[in-house]
C-alpha cells in the first residue's frame, strides 16, 4: 500500500518540525524555498483539490502536495475527506492547525499547494483574448480582488509586473476565494518585456486611468453600434472586442509615466457621483467586464 494511503496518528505537537515547515509558507522566503504556498479554509482547499484532480487527470503537475485537517473539519466537509492521487493527508489537532495557519481563527483545514510557473511566452502563445496586468499593485487584498474579478470575467491570464505583491501571500490567496487556482498567473515580469511581447502577439494594451481621454462608456457604445451594423465615424479609439491586456496601477501612484506611454490608450471609467476616484479593484472589475461583454457579444 502506498504510504500516502496509510492512516497516520493524529498530529498533536504544535512545535513539531513539520508544523514549523508548513508555518514558514506564510513568509515569502519560506514560499520561495519550497516552491509552495498555503490555501486555508474549506472553500480554498476545495478549489485547490478540484484543480489538482483536473491536473492529474490530464497528466500535468499536481496542484496540492499535502492536506492537514482536524477530524471535526472533515466531518463537516466530507467532500474534502476522500483520497486524492499524489496528495499526502494528515489529521491534526486544532492547536496544530492554529500553529500552521496564517489566520487567527483557522477553519480546520489547510492545503500545501505547489506554486505554478507559467511563462509569459506560454500565456501569449495561447492567443489570449483578455489579460489583467497588475503594475506594482502592492496590497494583497486589492491583488486578490482583481484576480477574482478577472476569473469571474473569463480572463485568460493574470500578469504581475516587477514590484507587485506576492500573489501567493496568504492574505492575497484568501481574498481570491479560490480563483488563484483557476487561471494562469505570471509573476515578476519586467514591464518592457510585457509590452514587447504583448504587442508582438497582437494584444492591445489599455491603461485604466482616471484622467484618460477615452471614456469607457463611449467604447461600450461603439461596440454596440458595430454589432448593430450602425455606420460609425472614423476614429482611432480602441475596440473592446479586440484581444486586450488591461493595465492596472499602484494604489497610491496609479500607473507611472512609462506605463501610461506604453499603452495604446488611456481609458477612464466615468464617475457619475461625487467620489473622486475608484479603488483599483473596483475599476479593474468594471474594465474587465466591459471587455468580456464586448468580446462575447461579438462572437
Amino acid at each position: 500500500m502506498n504510504a500516502a494511503h496509510v492512516p497516520a496518528a493524529e498530529m498533536d505537537n504544535p512545535r513539531a518540525e513539520r508544523v514549523k515547515d508548513v508555518a514558514r509558507l506564510a513568509t515569502r522566503s519560506g514560499r520561495a524555498k519550497r516552491g509552495a504556498f498555503l490555501a486555508e479554509g474549506p472553500q480554498a482547499v476545495r478549489e485547490a483539490l478540484r484543480a489538482h484532480d483536473e491536473a492529474v487527470a490530464t497528466h500535468r503537475q499536481p496542484v496540492v502536495l499535502e492536506v492537514y485537517a482536524t477530524a471535526e473539519a472533515l466531518q463537516r466537509h466530507p467532500d474534502l475527506a476522500g483520497h486524492r492521487e499524489r496528495v499526502r493527508r494528515y489529521t491534526a489537532t486544532g492547536e496544530v492547525l492554529a500553529a500552521m495557519a496564517d489566520t487567527v481563527t483557522p477553519q480546520g483545514i489547510i492545503a500545501v499547494c505547489r506554486i505554478p510557473e507559467p511563462t509569459l511566452d506560454a500565456v501569449l502563445g495561447a492567443r489570449p483574448r483578455l489579460v489583467a496586468v497588475l503594475c506594482r499593485v502592492q496590497d494583497p487584498g486589492n491583488a486578490g480582488t482583481i484576480l477574482r474579478a478577472a476569473d469571474a470575467a473569463g480572463a485568460d491570464a493574470i500578469v504581475l509586473t516587477t514590484g507587485s505583491v506576492d500573489i501567493y501571500n496568504p492574505k492575497a490567496v484568501r481574498s481570491t476565494v479560490g480563483s488563484v487556482f483557476h487561471l494562469p498567473i505570471v509573476a515578476g515580469v519586467a514591464f518592457p518585456e510585457l509590452v514587447e511581447k504583448a504587442t508582438a502577439a497582437g494584444v492591445q494594451l489599455l491603461a485604466a486611468d482616471g484622467y484618460g481621454s477615452v471614456d469607457l462608456d463611449a467604447l461600450q457604445d461603439d461596440s454596440a453600434a458595430r454589432r448593430a451594423g450602425t455606420p460609425e465615424a472614423p476614429t482611432d479609439a480602441p475596440r473592446l472586442e479586440d484581444a486586450t491586456a488591461w493595465l492596472f496601477g499602484n494604489e497610491a501612484q496609479g500607473l507611472d509615466a512609462g506605463e501610461l506611454a506604453a499603452a495604446g490608450h488611456r481609458v477612464a471609467v466615468p464617475l457619475y457621483g461625487v467620489a473622486e476616484s475608484l479603488n483599483v479593484g473596483t475599476a479593474a472589475t468594471v474594465c474587465l467586464y466591459a471587455s468580456a461583454r464586448a468580446q462575447r457579444r461579438s462572437r
